[in-house]
């Protein structure tokens, strides 16, 4: 009777828990048996481990064994476990001596012929073994950079299973011949990668970096673009096409700073988790980029698979970007999946295997067009679709999953003087990243002994009690609030755009135009100055024009604030009446609904403003929805009544 044990990892999502591998050899009709909630891919390790042991020179032995992985309750799948149940079979066998395997983490694949094959999850996997108090980990030599990322770990690693029963047993290490020709990459790096998903998914590929000076004009964007990377907020790029609202998107992730080493050690453990660490790179060290597709599904987006689920796209983007193109034709359902990651940096899925939480903590970024078409509210024009058509195609973005979003640009085609100019002198990547890293280093000091990095992790109010703005500088978020335009997440996320504003520009503290532009980014709506229609003062308890697409609306007192943008207008509500004049007493008001513009002077609607009003006499083609009125004229004294007709009218027989 023979007892061996030893240890591994299995995988539950990114994390690793600690699998005790023991080994009992009996008298008996000699089988093998593999217990302890394994799936199928470990089942077949029997095979792969007796075709192993024999062709690495040992003896197999010809009695009943039993192989147990405790804990039984935890799912254990993949081959990670090969190398651990092989020497645990030996220790049993009396060929290694079971002391030596106690206090050993081995971790790894065989093949039929003794190799030893490298598995995804190497990292997270020694993560929970150092966690658990292991020292020495064994794991296949192509992932031994990998392994050496934990600080406190020795870490062995082999290329065939002869090499560690020649460590373990205290004899001479043979040599191993690399497999694979001169030239041709290694097949046993096959196994790193998660098949269908490619090398690198969810990483920035290569060493180039997308140049931000490639983009011409669009300077709202751009600055926009700025705040979004300094303080990691959302943003929602809605524009046609070919405005350039992708080639945006695509440069985020070079603005954003390096990631720091526990960053670094996160954002490895979920990529070797779903096999899309790049060969030769144990350490990822620039943010992640993931773009899916707009067709993509749910479990790809947030996680799942068979049995316990994998990590998804917005756990790749952890610590970096994920941009979803063409927003408003995926799936409704699929983005306001969004919105819990979004809320706690981390998502929680649960299957029928179990359940999981897997981080998450992302910069969106949404790209949308107007309109089915993309032309709508553009100057060129040509729109065809219905109003109908557009309210579907803009509800597809729900009012929960925007008001997560912090920025909302509206990109303009670009002009043709922009697009065309030579030397143009804007900005480059390098440039722009250097004042996102100085802004992060001012909030990082800001916060220093609080558990917040950035602007947008911290909570509302927090931000406002400890870290108070100006004074009266949230006059107009608190009125926008008290109308209902803003919500109190609304009112919050402002606040932080505008202290990630404050930090851009070397500020203490916002400022009453850095909450007023933050503001802005976020309805979309630049309020200007609002005068009465009769021109003698500004405006108040009157609605604001906003741009569509917008999730806010028009409101009661929202809008008014002099001094804001120049070139504003206001559109008066379509329920405004005027009061009808007394008798005898000249009208100062408008008796039809006017448009107002700065100077004050009512102009028709459908009218261009700053143009003069036309002579009394004259009259021109009518604007659309104008009724149609008689020229003003003298006043005429009333007709006298008819004369009474006769009681018996005249006989009009065969008239017609």
């Amino acid at each position: 009777m023979g007892f061996a044990r030893t240890c591994s990892v299995a995988l539950v999502g990114v994390e690793g828990v600690v699998v005790e591998v023991q080994a009992d050899l009996e008298p008996g009709v000699a089988a093998f048996t593999l217990v302890g909630l394994p799936d199928k891919s470990l089942v077949e390790s029997r095979d792969r481990v007796r075709a192993a042991v024999v062709n690495s020179g040992a003896e197999w032995p010809q009695k009943k064994l039993t192989v147990g992985l405790s804990p039984a309750s935890v799912p254990k799948s993949g081959s990670g476990f090969d190398l651990a149940v092989a020497c645990a079979v030996l220790g049993a066998a009396e060929r290694l001596d079971p002391r030596e395997l106690t206090d050993l983490m081995m971790i790894g694949e065989l093949g039929l012929d003794g190799r030893v094959r490298p598995v995804r999850g190497v990292l997270p996997a020694v993560l929970a073994a150092a966690d658990a108090g292991y020292r020495q980990v064994v794991v296949p030599e192509q992932t031994v950079a990998e392994a050496s990322l934990v600080p406190g770990v020795s870490v062995l690693g082999v290329r065939s299973l002869r090499q560690l029963i020649a460590v373990l047993a205290d004899e001479p290490v043979p040599d191993e011949e690399v497999p694979g020709e001169e030239g041709r990459p290694d097949p046993l790096l096959s196994g790193l990668a998660m098949p269908g998903t490619g090398v690198t998914a969810g990483l920035p590929p290569g060493d180039h970096v997308p140049d931000l000076a490639d983009v011409a004009g669009q300077y709202t964007a751009r600055r926009a673009l700025e705040v979004a990377a300094a303080g990691r907020h959302h943003i929602f790029f809605k524009g046609p096409p070919g405005a350039g609202k992708t080639m945006l998107a695509e440069r985020l992730p070079g603005l954003l700073p390096p990631l720091t080493p526990k960053e670094s050690l996160e954002v490895t453990a979920v990529h070797s988790v779903a096999g899309t660490l790049p060969p030769g790179q144990p350490l990822v060290h620039r943010p992640p980029y993931c773009a899916p597709h707009h067709s993509a599904t749910m479990a790809s987006l947030v996680g799942g698979g068979t049995g316990l689920p994998r990590p998804g796209a917005v756990s790749l983007a952890h610590h970096g970007v994920l941009f979803v193109d063409e927003a408003a034709e995926c799936s409704p359902r699929v983005l306001d999946a969004l919105r819990q990651p979004l809320e706690s940096g981390h998502v929680v899925v649960a299957r029928a295997g179990g359940m999981l939480r897997m981080p998450a903590r992302f910069l969106l970024a949404l790209a949308a067009n107007p309109c089915p078409c993309g032309r709508h509210g553009t100057t060129a024009g040509g729109c065809e679709c219905r109003p109908s058509s557009i309210r579907r195609y803009r509800a597809r973005l729900s009012g929960p999953l925007m008001d997560r979003v912090d920025l909302r640009i509206a990109v303009e085609p670009v002009a043709r003087s922009e697009l065309l100019a030579h030397g143009h002198g804007a900005e480059s990547t390098a440039t722009v990243a250097e004042r996102v890293r100085a802004a992060r280093e001012r909030a990082a000091a800001r916060f220093a002994g609080t558990p917040w990095q950035t602007n947008s992790e911290v909570p509302g109010h927090e931000l406002r009690t400890r870290w108070p703005v100006h004074p009266g500088a949230l006059d107009r978020a608190e009125r926008d609030l008290e109308c209902g335009l803003l919500t109190a997440r609304g009112l919050d996320r402002v606040l932080r755009v505008a202290w990630t504003a404050a930090d851009l520009a070397g500020r203490d503290r916002p400022t009453r135009e850095d909450v007023n532009w933050a503001l802005e980014l976020r309805t979309g709506v630049r309020r200007g100055t609002v005068t009465s229609a009769t021109g003698t003062g500004a405006g108040a308890g009157t609605g604001s024009a906003l741009a569509p697409g917008t999730g806010a609306g028009p409101g009661p007192g929202a809008g008014a604030d002099t001094g804001a943008a120049t070139g504003a207008r206001l559109i008066a509500l379509p329920g405004a009446r005027s009061r009808r004049p007394k008798s005898g007493t000249p009208s100062t008001a408008p008796t039809e609904r006017t448009r107002t513009t700065e100077g004050g002077a009512p102009t028709r609607p459908g009218a261009e403003p700053g143009l003069p009003p036309a002579d009394d006499g004259t009259h021109g083609v009518p604007a659309p929805g104008d009724r149609l009125h008689k020229p003003p004229g003298p006043l005429k004294s009333p007709e006298p009544h008819p004369p009474t007709p006769p009681a018996h009218p005249a006989d009009h027989r065969g008239d017609r």
